[in-house]
């Protein structure tokens, strides 16, 4: 599930092949979408941001993707197969030494330099938790627009903080200890900057390109609480729960013993949380 670590991480794995190639041929699925006037244009920068990625040109355009739930950008061989349906390719971009694919976006134009400025979803994008430096007093200015939103949709608005993403929510509030129906209003500045710190710093543990993880141990479980509904937690036992959230309805996995107050991390990104020793 593309999240802020997926994109920083495809943004670094296209940037060394794409950056300086010539496009030789584009193709897309969609007839509206103008590939034909890609050919000659050069890459002169891969960019992520949040979610989105962007593939900027020397003429001064943009294309533009996010990749939702089941998108994905892959790098070929002249000539290799496709691990994906070609059916499912939205846009086809030959360099010199190989083609680069997008597969099922949710999003995909081409922009002008003016048309970027004006993309609400960019020009709205809170702090990117990936930047090297994030400014807490705009973090918490952002949080407390909305005190009366329950943190676990709070952490999904991309305009508040961008990159988490649905399985990030429910690990990060579980390293939180903090419920997820909780609203903004009635958690401390010292909580909200706590969670973003410790989506920061698994979001950054998480750009080796290995499988997604938020746990140390060498168990063979890599999360916390997203995808066990109805087993037992790790730390006290009890089931994790399961419920949809949000107008969009996205699920939020939680225990409803390790997370019933919102008090500080007991497991930090660095720390296992102590483990019952049923589980």
């Amino acid at each position: 599930m593309p999240e802020g670590d997926t994109i920083f991480r495809t943004a670094t794995r296209l940037r060394p092949v794409l950056v300086g190639g010539s496009i030789q041929a584009a193709r897309a699925r969609e007839p509206s979408f103008p590939a034909d006037s890609l050919v000659g244009c050069t890459f002169s920068a891969v960019e992520a941001r949040g979610k989105h990625l962007l593939m900027h040109l020397d003429d001064a355009r943009t294309i533009h993707s996010h990749l939702g739930m089941h998108g994905s950008w892959h790098l070929y061989r002249p000539g290799e197969r496709w691990q994906k349906d070609p059916r499912r390719a939205a846009l086809e971009l030959e360099i010199p030494i190989a083609v680069c694919v997008c597969f099922s976006p949710t999003v995909l134009q081409l922009l002008s330099a003016d048309q970027l400025l004006r993309v609400r979803q960019l020009a709205q994008l809170g702090p990117d938790l990936l930047a090297e430096q994030v400014d807490d007093a705009e973090v918490l200015r952002r949080f407390r627009i909305h005190d009366r939103v329950p943190i676990g949709e709070a952490v999904m608005n991309q305009t508040i903080v961008a990159g988490i993403g649905n399985v990030y929510k429910s690990e990060v509030l579980f390293l939180a200890r903090t419920n997820p129906w909780t609203t903004v209003g009635r958690l401390s500045d010292a909580q909200i900057l706590n969670i973003v710190q410790t989506a920061r710093q698994w979001l950054a543990k998480n750009l080796t390109g290995d499988p997604r993880r938020t746990r140390s141990a060498l168990d063979g479980r890599r999360l916390w609480v997203y995808g066990r509904s109805g087993r037992p937690c790790l730390v006290c036992g009890r089931r994790i729960e399961l419920r949809r959230q949000g107008d969009s309805g996205r699920t939020t996995y939680w225990c409803a013993q390790c997370q019933r107050d919102g008090g500080p991390a007991e497991a930090g990104p660095d720390r296992e949380a102590p483990r019952i020793t049923s589980c």
